[in-house]
């Protein structure tokens, strides 16, 4: 049974960092504003040596935009967490530091890591069991490890000091609203289940490209790269969501089962430069804005070899699916922003004669964020009735008033793990890819080059 322990105490380790400032923060302040986390105590510890004023600073900022649509109890909300919080420096891998913060913190306490996998692991394993308090969750960002024998060992230090489901590996991407979009389509059309197989659909793509270059984080993603900081974790979900079998009911136990049987019958098989495909942007333009080499940007080491843009395809080894390529893509600096999925079908076996025009494979696209719905048919088209052409049903799909962010702290405030990621799962994720990321080391797939702003390198799309 899941705890619905109600936190008291919200600590952010890593508070001075980029991901703090840009996504966590504003994501809590649209969750206070809107009444959905009263007599929260929020905390920040971080490296740098910040007085309180700029910690302060830190969260006017942040909060800037949800404190300008909050209404008057929201302001009060957002007013008693500057009051209340304080910011302390941390050193999170020395013996004693972050077991001494924790003992003064009011429980139960959330414990964010908003820090770089090899840190929090060292920070975990400077903490013992009997320093943890009771009720206490540790939420750990993606990547979680950075192999699958990384994860493992993550896995066992976290289990060491608190429950599984006190556990959240979270995946910001995936919002409560867009899992449950998902699910409702898939599950709840009964025109849909019987052509959701092999039998009826020819590939099923999720595409998630930026048109956002590095914009100064290097140092955490040159040493990351597309594959593992996207396609890791966010798009093999968002996968798994798309192929599960009907689970008795959306809570978490049923979902991430079902989750979990579909990524252990996922692989991505070699040769590996026939199944995957990488790249790397070079100096272009986006937007107007002049945009650098990859390999030219500051706090980037060329000789890495770090690309910018990565495609695998996953094949899932089971009744439904054999056969069916998954393709899963994603990359930065590019010159039209895309995040779908995409399922097209198969053509229809035979089309009578005498029907002229369009007779391309049907298309079902999911958008993400917003979230929304297209479905290409071909229909008559106007004048000749003999002639087809392409007509688009289009949908809005419910959305949420929190931000992706804040849908993530939520569950871990309420105690709700369901966009959590589950320890088995998190390991099978570095299985799928781990052959990948080798065969990359000895260079059996190419590293190609586009220019920012393009599409990708040439001959990609049109494969």
């Amino acid at each position: 049974m899941t705890s619905q322990t109600t936190v008291k105490t919200l600590l952010i380790l890593g508070a001075s960092g980029d991901l703090t400032g840009r996504l966590l923060l504003p994501g809590l302040a649209r969750l206070v504003s809107r009444g959905r986390a009263d007599g929260l105590t929020l905390v920040g510890a971080g490296s740098d040596d910040w007085t309180p004023d700029q910690w302060l600073e830190r969260l006017e900022e942040s909060f800037a935009d949800a404190t300008s649509q909050a209404g008057a109890s929201g302001r009060r909300e957002l007013k008693q967490i500057r009051e209340s919080t304080s910011y302390h420096q941390l050193d999170v891998t020395a013996d004693g530091q972050l077991a001494g913060l924790l003992a003064q913190l009011e429980g139960p306490v959330a414990v964010y890591f908003a820090l770089p996998p090899r840190v929090s692991q060292l920070a975990c394993e400077a903490l013992d069991p009997g320093q943890v308090p009771a009720g206490t969750r540790l939420v750990m960002e993606k990547p979680f490890g950075s192999s699958e024998a990384s994860a493992r060992q993550l896995n066992e230090t976290l289990a060491a000091l608190v429950p599984e489901d006190h556990i959240h590996r979270v995946d910001h991407f995936l919002g409560k609203a867009t899992v449950l979009n998902i699910l409702g389509l898939r599950f709840a059309n009964t025109f849909l289940e019987p052509v959701w197989n092999r039998g009826h659909i020819e590939k099923v793509e999720i595409v998630f490209d930026e048109d956002l270059a590095l914009e100064g984080r290097a140092r955490y993603y040159d040493g990351a790269g597309a594959l593992r900081d996207m396609i890791q974790s966010h798009l093999l979900q968002i996968m798994a969501l798309m192929a599960i079998e009907p689970p008795a009911s959306v809570d978490e136990r049923d979902l991430r089962d079902a989750v979990a049987t579909v990524l252990r019958a996922s692989s991505i098989k070699a040769p590996y430069a026939k199944s995957t495909r990488r790249a790397r942007y070079t100096a272009g333009s986006i937007g107007g804005r002049t945009v650098p080499d990859y390999a030219k940007e500051e706090g980037v080491d060329a000789a890495r070899g770090t690309e910018t843009l990565a495609e695998v395809v996953v094949e899932i080894d089971n009744w439904r699916w054999q056969g069916v390529p998954f393709i899963l893509r994603s990359g930065k600096a590019l010159g039209f922003k895309r995040k779908e999925a995409v399922v097209t079908f198969r053509p229809v076996p035979h089309l009578p004669r005498g029907f002229t025009g369009v007779d391309s494979p049907n298309q079902l696209r999911i958008g993400f964020g917003p979230d929304t719905l297209q479905f290409d048919v071909d229909v008559n088209g106007p004048g000749d009735v003999l002639s087809l052409d392409r007509a688009t049903l289009q949908a809005e799909l419910s959305g949420s008033e929190l931000l992706p962010y804040g849908e993530v702290l939520e569950g871990v405030l309420t105690g709700d793990p369901l966009l959590s990621v589950r320890a088995d799962t998190a390991e099978d994720c570095w299985r799928i890819l781990e052959p990948v990321l080798k065969a990359w080391a000895r260079d059996s797939a190419p590293l190609e080059e586009y220019a920012a702003g393009s599409d990708g390198p040439e001959g990609w799309q049109a494969d």
